[in-house]
């Protein structure tokens, strides 16, 4: 039998899964071929299909990937986008995956879904961000694993039942039942105060004229429990109250019903009323909290404060920087 040029029967790449290298199959000659099984006889050449593609070796659960091509690297690291409020109901989802160079920056993942939402672009001037349940840049770098949520303007007002920052006894809570005012107040006072302020946010019957039927709150719960406990200890250092506890509801809320709570013993009334204040008010711009009001007709997410200044916005930031030579 005679044999003509050589004819590659199969090629293939390299490719490394979270660091475990699944081995190519080595390329063979027809030559290769006749070597292998002799030349007495007819030879059946077998093209194997092209290997799968990238996502083929990827899992929920990995880091990184990577893929060498030409001898050259290039690695895939998995973030956790999660999105909220508005921001969800525009994506269409409350969390996906997503698959970034390493070494990506927040601003080229912001890209991403600017290029593929143009609501969301539109959105992105107000919208503030944070990676791993801090407030954060667009030019962070990001990392394997890393948490990034998009948070649209917060609205104020609240898991499981009972979460709270620092344990059963910490101050700062979100529930899901009715919140117990009274007992939450007899817990924070003291026999030295001589002042306990107490603010209950309620749910109203009507937004703008419309009559409401419900609300619907959702949070950002590990990173809203932590800015909720920031905010008491700054307000024990602001205004020298003695405590201060926020307890707020998740879920749905009939009229009527208690929102938020927070109650504040001082020495004094002077302090624990600008206590109480300065809280609602600081709570309501930058807590990751949201929600959601039901009229007869639909529904809608209510409008968010502006976040304050020196929160991060990702509007100007969308753009991917230039690649490095």
């Amino acid at each position: 039998m005679r044999c003509g040029p050589p004819r590659f029967v199969n090629r293939s790449k390299w490719r490394v899964s979270c660091g475990v290298k699944s081995l190519p199959i080595k390329p063979k000659l027809e030559s290769d071929l006749l070597h292998d099984y002799g030349s007495n006889g007819p030879v059946a050449v077998v093209l194997l299909p092209p290997a799968p593609p990238l996502s083929r070796f990827l899992s929920l659960g990995s880091p990184c990937d990577t893929l060498l091509e030409n001898g050259r690297p290039t690695i895939l690291m998995q973030i956790r986008v999660l999105f909220f409020g508005v921001l969800k109901d525009l994506v269409g989802c409350p969390t996906e995956i997503v698959e970034l160079p390493e070494g990506a920056r927040l601003q080229e993942l912001l890209a991403r879904y600017a290029g593929k939402f143009p609501r969301v672009r539109e959105m992105l001037p107000a919208v503030a961000l944070s990676v791993n349940q801090e407030y954060s840049k667009g030019d962070r770098e990001l990392r394997a694993g890393d948490e990034v949520a998009l948070l649209p303007p917060v609205s104020g007002g609240a898991g499981e039942a009972g979460i709270s920052a620092r344990g059963a006894d910490c101050p700062v809570r979100m529930v899901r039942e009715p919140i117990a005012t009274q007992s939450v107040l007899d817990r924070v006072k003291l026999p030295e105060d001589g002042a306990a302020v107490v603010f209950e946010g309620v749910v109203r019957n009507n937004t703008r004229g419309r009559r409401t039927l419900y609300l619907d709150y959702e949070a950002y719960e590990a990173m809203a429990l932590k800015q909720m406990d920031a905010l008491v200890k700054e307000a024990r250092s602001r205004f020298a109250i003695r405590e201060a506890a926020i307890v707020h509801r998740l879920g749905r809320l009939e009229i009527g019903e208690t929102s938020v709570l927070i109650v504040v013993a001082s020495a004094h009334r002077g302090p624990a009323f600008e206590a109480g204040r300065w809280l609602i008010d600081t709570l309501k711009k930058t807590v990751p909290i949201w929600k959601k009001e039901y009229f007869e007709d639909g529904a809608v997410w209510a409008d968010g404060e502006p976040f304050p200044q020196e929160i991060p916005r990702a509007g100007g930031t969308i753009e991917p920087p230039a690649a490095s030579k």
